[in-house]
């Protein structure tokens, strides 16, 4: 097995384990990053509902931003937008998943820039 399966392996693992814990709601929604090697996409989902309450990426804000898409400081600026849009509808708190993905990096740049506009997790 190639090296690139067994990573794709262990994140899709990591992925399940986080789901199987939490769960996201119209008050503390679940807050779900998917990464891409360009991109970086976040959504906050009512679980219970099934509904998206607010989404942001780096497609959405390309044009606002100052570096490329593909770096922390984009990571970041798509987490502010994020927090920006939640507290327009009045939610404070979120579950973080970070899909399986691991602490470090964009993802925590994209975590880092939600708690700086005010989400707390």
């Amino acid at each position: 097995m190639e090296s690139s399966e067994r990573r794709k392996i262990a994140r899709k693992s990591r992925h399940n384990r986080i789901r199987k814990k939490i769960s996201g709601t119209a008050t503390k929604p679940r807050l779900a990053v998917f990464r891409s090697s360009k991109h970086i996409y976040v959504q906050a989902i009512d679980d219970l509902e099934g509904k998206t309450l607010a989404a942001s990426s780096t497609i959405a804000l390309q044009k606002s931003l100052k570096s490329s898409t593909g770096n922390k400081d984009s990571a970041k600026d798509v987490g502010k937008d994020l927090a920006e849009k939640l507290k327009k509808i009045s939610v404070e708190t979120v579950y973080f998943d970070r899909g399986g993905n691991l602490y470090h990096g964009r993802v925590q740049a994209l975590a880092e820039g939600a708690r700086e506009a005010g989400l707390n997790f």
